[in-house]
């Protein structure tokens, strides 16, 4: 199975939080292809409206396209760029990363330095890295060659472009979460093609999940959604070191991840939970939760008088990284699974709580 040409242009298509257009973008024109009802706003959000047919309610169907990333911070006289974090980073898998730095006149290469090993004292060996080790050297000769280039502000993503490994498996950077907002992208675009669904289905898009829920908060108040399924990605527990006990078991190849927690509404889990039986579609069930879920349903079922909101989440190793992994095999399940969802939904479907 290869990577989707959609998937593979939102994956390479630097986006971090706050500076979202050009991934956005890229989303609404494949929007374009499909419906007309295709808009932006202020916050770098993007929805896409497929008409429906009847009297059902209106679906959200919500990713978020924004992406971790670096901002740099300082230009030292030597030429090089200290910077810090965009979204939540290990540091230490930045060490020795290339890096594309997004500037006013076209994005520039770099790499991240540190003190090489062999000049490290022995007590600095045994401890990680932080981010005030680490630099960012784009070959300038001095800090004026510097600051002609990048100025304090410009954002850099990891230069990681997508890999495919055998079973269908791919390893990009911005798996999380340009998966949920191509989903979101594909469901409505199914839905589309099978002549619609009972009430209006949204394609949503929405920015700045990493840093505040800004989008997701935003969107959900001016779209006004009568139900919301937000798609995301959760830590595949196949990959060493992760407790089923503590997570749940969620395998590469175990389909899509319904969520079920205080914060997502349990008619729409019962709906999700009964339309992946009725089409065979793989799942598990995902309830490690207690409290929030640290997606964009947190925001969205808080809008206004409250938003019956359920969770979706494809499984996905080495999470806020550049070398994300997941099985596409997944992806798939969870596009059938919400627009098989939403075209289950009529004006009779109750979500009193």
């Amino acid at each position: 199975m290869s990577i989707p040409p959609l998937l593979r242009d939102l994956l390479t298509t630097p986006g971090p939080s706050g500076y979202e257009r050009a991934a956005a973008e890229v989303w609404r024109a494949a929007a374009r292809e499909f419906t007309s009802r295709v808009s932006g706003d202020v916050a770098g959000s993007s929805v896409a409206v497929v008409d429906g047919k009847g009297e059902g309610p209106l679906l959200a169907v919500v990713g978020h396209i924004d992406e971790i990333g670096l901002v740099v911070t300082h230009v030292d006289d030597e030429g090089m760029l200290w910077f810090t974090n965009v979204g939540g980073w290990d540091p230490i898998v930045l060490v020795g990363q290339r890096v594309e730095v997004q500037t006013k006149d076209g994005p520039i290469p770099g790499v991240v330095g540190k003190k090489p090993i062999h000049l490290l004292k022995p007590d600095e060996r045994e401890k990680a890295p932080k981010l005030t080790d680490l630099h960012i050297d784009v070959g300038a000769g001095d800090g004026d060659e510097a600051r002609g280039l990048v100025r304090v502000g410009d954002v850099a993503v990891v230069a990681a472009e997508p890999v495919e490994l055998p079973n269908g498996r791919v390893v990009s950077r911005s798996l999380d979460n340009r998966l949920g907002c191509y989903i979101a992208l594909e469901v409505a675009r199914r839905v589309a093609e099978a002549d619609g669904a009972a009430g209006d289905v949204a394609a949503v898009a929405v920015a700045q999940e990493e840093t505040t829920f800004g989008g997701a908060t935003t969107t959900a108040y001016s779209l006004q959604p009568q139900v919301a399924v937000v798609v995301d990605v959760t830590h595949a527990t196949d990959a060493p070191g992760i407790s089923v006990k503590e997570n749940g078991k969620h395998e590469l190849g175990s389909g899509a991840a319904i969520g079920r927690g205080p914060v997502l509404h349990p008619r729409v889990f019962e709906l999700l939970h009964e339309t992946a039986e009725a089409e065979d579609v793989a799942f598990t069930v995902e309830s490690h939760m207690g409290r929030g879920t640290f997606t964009d349903a947190d925001a969205i079922h808080l809008s206004r008088a409250g938003v019956p909101v359920g969770l979706v989440s494809i499984p996905l190793r080495y999470m806020h990284s550049p070398v994300e992994l997941v099985q596409l095999g997944d992806v798939e399940a969870c596009i059938a699974l919400i627009a098989a969802f939403a075209r289950r939904l009529t004006a009779e479907t109750d979500f009193l709580r």
